[in-house]
This record gives C-alpha cells, structure tokens and sequence, in this order.
C-alpha cells in the first residue's frame, strides 16, 4: 500500500505513534508518506521506503493566524496526486480529519482517478478537551463522520467520542503499541549511581508538562513520598506547566531532590533506572508514558482516568487511585519504593502485559488489516 500519515511533530502521545506506525508499516514493505510541519521527534534514521513532506503554512499580512488546515489540506493534495496514495491517515483530529476531507474534496473533483481513502485516528485531548468545545465540536464530529474509518486508541476514548460528539459512524479500537524489542529495560547502574549517589530510591514522571499532565501534583505526591521515603524524582519533559512545577519544588523545599531533565529523546536508560512511574493525569486515553515505563519493567501508579485502566491491572502492575487522592497516590509509591521484592514482581507483570498486548508486532498488523477493508469498502462505495 501507499499510505499517507499525518501527525503533529511534537512528543505528544499522537506524534509518536504515528511516526512509529509509518517506520513500521516501511519495515514491512509499504511506501510511507509523513506530512507535518517540522521532523517529527521519533522519525530518526532513514528507513526505506519511508518519506518526510513538510507542510509549509507561510505568513500573510491578511491573515492573524498562520493558515495551518488550509496548507496542510494542499500538501495532501500535492502528495496524494504526486504518490498516488492509496489511503491518508489522519492522526489526531484537529484539524487532521477536516484536512483529509477537504484534500479528498478536491482530489475527486478534479482527477479521473479515485482519491485516497480517510481514516481518522482519535488520541484524547482531541476529543475529550477540544472536542467538546462548542468552537470545535461541529467540525470535528463532521471530519469523524466523514472519514472513511475512525480508530481510538482506547475503549474508553470510543465511549467518550459517542457521548461527546453524538457521531453515529463504527470507531475501532486499535490501542497505541510499542517497539518490544527497541524498548526494554537496560543496565542503568551508572546512571543510577549519578542520579541517586546517597542509594535513594526513584519516581520517575515523564510528559510533555501541559495541564492535564498535573505535574504540580507530581511534585506535591513526591512531597509526601520523601517523608516516607530517601527518594530522589526525575522530571522529564518539557512544556507550559514547567516553571509552576519548579517553583512548587522550590517552596516545598525539593529542589535537591528533584531533577528536572528536560525533553530526552532516549528514556529507556532513565525509565531502567528509576524505581517507579508516577501520573496524576487528569485525563489519559490511553497513557503511551505508562506502557513505556511497563516495557522498562518500572511499576506505574496514576489516577484512574480514561483509557488507564485498559493499560494498567490495579494490583498487578501498578497502583490507581482518583485524580484528587494524593495521599492515595503517595502511599502507593511508598509501598513499593519500601518493598523491593512487591516492586520486582509488579514490574515483571508490567513487562509481561505490555509484550502480550501492546507489541508492535501484534498492532501493526491490526492498521494493515484496517487500511485494506477501509480501501476496499470506499472502493464499493464510489462504483
């Protein structure tokens, strides 16, 4: 297949999965088109047969804002006639499946041959915080509704989309996924010995630090662990929350025992070293983060939100409490910062979920069988 993907670059849940799907999708034979308006963060090395197109939305006196849905609408025309694509993939759906629609608009209205087929891939926030605003919400259920396909990368999220948006089309759920083999736990003794010298245990937190991420109360969960606890927290990430989270440490009087990272683009080494993962979310549909630190063999304890419960077993490989049960939250990290061998087996059952239900090597084939029933359904259509 020849398959478009569109996806923000940024180190967002949609960005990554998407640029992973495109590596994989090359991997295994199909030709693979990107488009977004700079290098994605996990595109990395060349891989055959896979492209980069970047959405150029330039400046007009005219125009307040840049135009972004209106370049990147063009650039699928452009590649989709250039390529020949068979389907576009829209991840995340502001303004990615509005964009698909108007590019498929203009492919069949002006080529003999038929335009590519849409699907729309839902992530979260599009749904569950821009979704629902009353100036998004029509245009946004209309790009679903006109997709061809609609994924969600949870159960949770699908139900949310029906309740939020009133959208009447089938959605699947084809959760996100992991390279198994490219992300497992490492010898991070160095490194631990760095970042914890005085033996301290260590909570983990990694995002991209906007609101939903509640990385304040990371720091505030981390408080109370420290008085249970010698324990050292590794912030990794980057974004608006930032300086509120730092200048919490601060007055906590943290700050020499919490590390702010910045943006890693390799966290395997930090996820192996640290003792858990902690993520207060207010909202997660899926929790990428999470599955990543379970590939690591690192326990999570989160807020019981979303699409959460579909990742993590309570009990079993992490701990979830409610967004606002901080104390919760902290005696859970405790307990297993405390009992080494509770934590060994937590992140044994982490590792061992994520590998049977979230690899690469089991998903992937999911998105192929998909493209191939949306193409041939839209095919029947059209004749």
């Amino acid at each position: 297949m020849n398959v478009g993907i569109i996806c923000y670059a940024s180190v967002g849940g949609s960005g990554i999965i998407a640029t992973e799907l495109g590596k994989q999708l090359a991997v295994r034979g199909h030709r693979v088109h990107i488009l977004s308006t700079d290098t994605p963060v996990r595109l990395g090395d060349y891989v055959p047969g896979l492209s980069f197109h970047r959405v150029e939305t330039p400046n007009y006196p005219l125009f307040r804002e840049p135009q972004y849905l209106l370049s990147l609408a063009n650039k699928i025309v452009e590649v989709a006639r250039g390529e020949r694509l068979d389907i576009v993939h829209a991840h995340y759906a502001i303004p990615h499946a509005a964009a698909a629609y108007l590019a498929r608009q203009i492919l069949a209205s002006r080529q003999a041959s038929p335009p590519p087929a849409v699907i729309t891939t839902l992530h979260g926030t599009d749904i569950t915080l821009l979704g629902s605003v009353r100036s998004y919400s029509e245009i946004v259920a209309f790009g679903i509704e006109q997709s061809d396909g609609v994924t969600a990368v949870s159960a949770s999220l699908k139900a949310d989309t029906y309740r939020e948006l009133g959208v009447s089309c089938d959605i699947r759920v084809i959760p996100n996924f992991i390279d198994c083999d490219a992300n497992q736990r490492v010898d991070a003794s160095t490194i631990r010995r760095r970042l914890a010298p005085g033996g301290e245990k260590l909570v983990i937190h990694v995002s991209n630090f906007r609101p939903v991420k509640r990385v304040s109360a990371v720091v505030e969960v981390f408080s109370r662990v420290r008085k249970l606890v010698p324990s050292r927290l590794l912030m990794v990430g980057d974004g608006p929350d930032l300086a509120e989270a730092v200048r919490l440490a601060q007055s906590l009087n943290l700050s020499e025992h919490v590390q702010f990272l910045g943006e890693q683009d390799r966290v395997v080494p930090l996820l192996s070293a640290s003792d858990v993962f902690l993520l207060p979310s207010a909202q997660e549909s899926f929790g990428l983060a999470a599955l990543e630190a379970m590939t690591c063999e690192v326990p999570v304890v989160a807020s019981k939100v979303g699409g959460l419960p579909e990742v993590i077993d309570h009990g079993v490989t992490g701990f979830l409490h409610a967004p606002g049960d901080l104390d919760g939250m902290a005696q859970s990290v405790a307990h297993l910062l405390l009992d080494d061998r509770m934590r060994r087996q937590f992140g044994a059952a982490a590792k061992k979920v994520a590998h049977e239900r979230y690899c690469d090597s089991a998903i992937v084939p999911l998105y192929e069988a998909y493209y191939q029933e949306v193409i041939e359904k839209a095919t029947r259509r059209r004749s």
